[in-house]
């Protein structure tokens, strides 16, 4: 499940014609560079939710295989998005990635699967340590325990990767919601892991953050 949905607002002017995935990064779509994380696991369905500017990116995505839940008449947020995207993505666990970060490394989503332990774990987040963070202001979202579970509090930054059970989208009332209300059940019943991702990231929610991220892209490996 790819999140595209939102409005951008952070780009300012950059995105008054264009949505933010569709956002050029060193010449490629920053939907572009989650894709091609997402086709080197080759899952069997992906889906973005798409709400402002929804022709836009029904176009770009035309000839990639991705289906498309269009939201309307009004933006359902993460949670409800994803719990919308359900009858096309199928049962069991997902994938949701956001579209807005750069990685440079490993890819997440394989990260993630290695460290995915199906008997203990209802959701797995890949972490950014941040030393290893670019454009994230704050102290970190969740701090990151010995044996992987985590917990609200300053720490390690979440890069926007993760694995889910959904079944616990079902008890949540609202139409819109964040993904922040799921999180909430498994942490409750310590079932929320995190990994630490190995590589380098960059959060680009504003113009500031094209930039960094183009920089990360270029430095030569150490």
């Amino acid at each position: 499940m790819l999140f595209s949905a939102g409005f951008g607002t952070r780009m300012g002017t950059l995105t008054r014609s264009r949505p933010k995935p569709l956002i050029k990064v060193a010449g490629k779509a920053l939907i572009d560079h989650t894709l091609d994380h997402v086709n080197a696991i080759a899952p069997k369905t992906v889906v973005a939710n798409t709400h402002y500017l929804h022709d836009q990116m029904a176009a770009h995505l035309a000839h990639t295989g991705v289906h498309l839940c269009h939201e309307t008449p009004d933006i359902l947020e993460t949670g409800g998005g994803l719990r919308n995207a359900l009858p096309v993505l199928g049962d069991g666990p997902v994938f949701t990635s956001n579209t807005d970060a750069i990685w440079r490394g490993a890819n997440p989503f394989k990260v993630a699967l290695s460290a995915w332990r199906p008997e203990d774990m209802d959701g797995l987040l890949v972490c950014v340590p941040q030393d290893q963070a670019r454009g994230h202001k704050g102290q970190g979202d969740f701090t990151l325990a010995p044996d992987g579970r985590i917990s609200r509090g300053p720490g390690v930054i979440y890069g926007g990767v993760q694995i889910l059970r959904t079944e616990g989208l079902e008890k949540i009332e609202q139409d819109a919601f964040s993904l922040n209300l799921l999180w909430d059940q498994l942490l409750a019943k310590g079932r929320l892991f995190g990994v630490s991702y190995p590589g380098q990231w960059c959060d680009v929610g504003s113009q500031d953050g094209i930039l960094l991220a183009e920089r990360m892209l270029i430095e030569p490996d150490v």
